[in-house]
């Protein structure tokens, strides 16, 4: 699956005062609902979607009822064929959703060097290096599932981001994208991402909160409904792995970031739909494919969290998994989550000494 040609980033937004452009930022405004046979019948055409695949299934690794898994014992997720183009799914709604844009922040016209952390299928990177021919981009990520065929100023590396950096140059840019309960210390991320970019150069984060929500419903899900249960029992499996899938929360990338020394900090969070029960062409998009991805994706994330820290049995984990899938697919709950976007910029360190004279 092949993205549309990225555009370039519009121009910066300084801001010092977090808490300001938070609030200032939010995208969450409530999504103009479709009516409801219009929405059903899109629904019905995604169940039947299928996708091709992007990438050969990986066989060496563990298994647990029929998935793959890195060796790596504390990453939660899938790296076989289905859960990889899971990923491009994912992917390609939110070059949708952001209209050709890869990236929110503003790096300019001529990037040069540039990370992609948690890369996955190399998706991002690859369409990073074909818009930006001046770039060098590096994907990394602890599975091998990237192409093999990639443009010349694209490479992958299989590594632990979670272990000190090797790199020995400094780079343009370092994009994060979708790391959720796979990282056990985040300022420790961010800190060498800090002390691996250029002086004035961007650090991107993009995160869900796998809270789901209802604009039927608002804040009053009932508390036996599913979208009530499916976020609090993976956050305490999270917790229990030691990798939070909170970070969201309370702001807490950009104020992650802002006591590591990033300044220029600017938080977007957006209201993603997950099915097509919107109104709006765009948005109506986003949702079938997103639906698709929860479909395609849920279970994958489920069972290793589920079985492996929470002790479940494995046919209790299916249901559950249907339970969530059956209510994503139902236009009257208009389910949607959101999306946090955090950019921020490492100091020039010269100009501000000299400001300082």
């Amino acid at each position: 699956m092949q993205a549309p040609n990225v555009a370039t980033a519009a121009a910066a937004t300084p801001a010092n005062d977090i808490a300001a452009t938070v609030d200032a930022d939010n995208h969450d405004e409530g999504i103009d609902a479709d009516g409801e046979e219009s929405s059903q019948a899109d629904t019905e055409s995604i169940r039947t979607t299928s996708t091709a695949s992007l990438s050969e299934s990986i066989t060496e690794y563990r298994r647990i009822h029929g998935r793959t898994f890195s060796q790596k014992t504390d990453y939660w997720g899938p790296n076989d064929e289905k859960q990889n183009e899971a990923l491009d799914i994912a992917h390609y709604w939110e070059i949708v959703f952001f209209d050709d844009k890869l990236f929110l922040a503003p790096i300019g016209d001529s990037p040069q060097k540039v990370l992609d952390l948690g890369t996955g299928t190399g998706i991002w990177a690859i369409d990073f290096a074909d818009e930006f021919p001046s770039a060098q981009v590096t994907g990394v990520d602890i599975s091998p599932i990237q192409p093999g065929w990639v443009p010349p100023n694209c490479k992958f590396q299989v590594d632990d981001i979670e272990q000190p950096w090797t790199w020995s140059e400094d780079f343009d840019f370092i994009h994060i994208r979708h790391l959720e309960a796979s990282i056990a210390d985040w300022p420790a991320l961010y800190k060498q991402a800090f002390d691996h970019l250029v002086p004035g150069g961007y650090v991107e984060v993009k995160e869900f909160d796998i809270t789901t929500r209802s604009q039927l419903y608002g804040d009053d899900i009932p508390k036996d409904h599913v979208f009530s249960r499916w976020a609090p029992v993976f956050f305490e499996a999270a917790d229990k792995l030691g990798k939070t899938l909170t970070q969201t929360h309370n702001r807490g990338i950009a104020r992650a970031l802002e006591a590591v020394g990033y300044v220029d900090i600017v938080e977007k969070r957006y209201s993603i739909p997950i099915g097509a029960w919107p109104k709006d062409t765009k948005m109506k998009e986003v949702g079938e494919c997103n639906l698709l991805y929860n479909d395609q994706s849920l279970e994958g994330f489920a069972l290793f969290l589920l079985k492996e820290i929470m002790g479940w049995e494995y046919a209790e984990i299916i249901v559950f998994v249907a339970e969530m899938r059956k209510a994503l697919r139902d236009p009257k709950l208009q389910a949607y989550f959101h999306l946090h976007v955090v950019y921020a910029r490492k100091p020039e360190e010269q100009k501000e000494a000299q400001a300082e004279i």
